[in-house]
């Protein structure tokens, strides 16, 4: 078949470039499920990548991301923008997928042909987001889309891993649920660029907004850099949405003039190649011959015969041979 990826990536890149959604969830299912043929494929993408712009939305269950999410995806539509979501769910225990499925929340979007929405299984994977997140993203932002939208799993306090994978991190809360002393909790104070306090029509919504003004200004900051700003949405009626995607604008604006944006980016693609550099390894070590050299040296450890360092220079040694 010509339009097989593995016979050729660049013609399923085109079409997905194109606008066609099959051939463009074709490529993010063998990203999820590290196909063979991904390394042709990301060697086709590698030259188209690096015009989108990547949000991450993050904060705790129930606050109202995916409402958020959609909100933004309809302004950004309705400015012509290709836009992209990729939504985090936890993994079903049965099949490994998606358990919640966020694209039946933003349904309004799913016959435009400019937006694409898929949700993503954890798989396991810690800090919110699924292992290959950053190649899903890859994959939408060579195929064309503007903005790409990361909406994490809603996990709490180990959500920050987005932070290294966005342009610009949305922290989204909500009044009367403790957000903004668990935001500080969680160190994710530092990586928030915009706090969206979002159904700020409810009790409690000018008490979050000063707690969070008060923990942003006690943050130690040096002339020039980011001050994030807060914004209050109510973002099933789509309060707020214009200024808040103004605010991220505002931001954008920042990475751009202050080289913040670069810095960033070239962050992001150490992040990227470690990981898959350390899977890499994982692999290699858990095909050793007999699959006992870990287990050998673990026993040797425990009976003190060596010592846990010298015990891992082995096996990457063995792993690397």
């Amino acid at each position: 078949m010509a339009d097989h990826p593995t016979r050729a990536p660049g013609d399923a890149v085109e079409r997905a470039r194109a606008g066609d959604p099959r051939a463009l969830a074709r490529l993010v299912s063998l990203v999820e499920d590290g196909a063979p043929e991904l390394r042709a494929i990301m060697k086709a993408l590698a030259p188209l990548a690096g015009g989108a712009r990547v949000i991450g939305l993050t904060g705790s269950p129930g606050v109202g991301k995916s409402t958020v999410t959609s909100a933004l995806l309809g302004g950004y539509r309705q400015r012509g923008l290709r836009a992209g979501v990729l939504a985090v769910d936890p993994s079903s225990p049965f099949t490994g997928g998606a358990l919640l499925g966020d694209r039946i929340r933003m349904q309004d979007h799913a016959t435009d042909e400019g937006v694409f929405i898929r949700s993503m299984a954890t798989r396991g994977h810690l800090g919110g987001l699924a292992a290959a997140t950053p190649q899903a993203v890859r994959v939408l932002d060579a195929a064309g889309f503007d903005v790409i939208m990361v909406e994490t799993v809603g996990v709490g306090q180990a959500e920050v891993a987005v932070a290294s994978l966005a342009d610009s991190t949305l922290v989204v809360v909500a009044p009367g649920m403790g957000d903004a002393v668990q935001a500080a909790k969680a160190g994710i104070l530092e990586t928030g660029d915009v706090f969206v306090v979002n159904k700020a029509d409810k009790p409690g919504a000018q008490e979050a907004i000063r707690d969070l003004r008060t923990m942003i200004a006690m943050a130690p900051r040096g002339p020039g850099d980011w001050k994030p700003p807060i914004v209050s949405t109510q973002a099933m009626a789509g309060a707020g949405i214009e200024e808040l995607a103004g605010r991220i604008d505002e931001h954008w604006a920042w990475l751009d003039s202050s080289g913040e944006g670069g810095r960033r980016r070239l962050a992001r693609a150490r992040e990227e190649i470690a990981a898959l550099a350390l899977a890499a390894l994982r692999q290699r070590m858990s095909g050793l011959p007999g699959g006992s050299l870990l287990d050998t040296l673990a026993g040797r450890v425990v009976s003190g015969d060596t010592d846990p360092y010298a015990a891992a220079d082995e096996l990457v040694s063995a792993a690397a041979g």
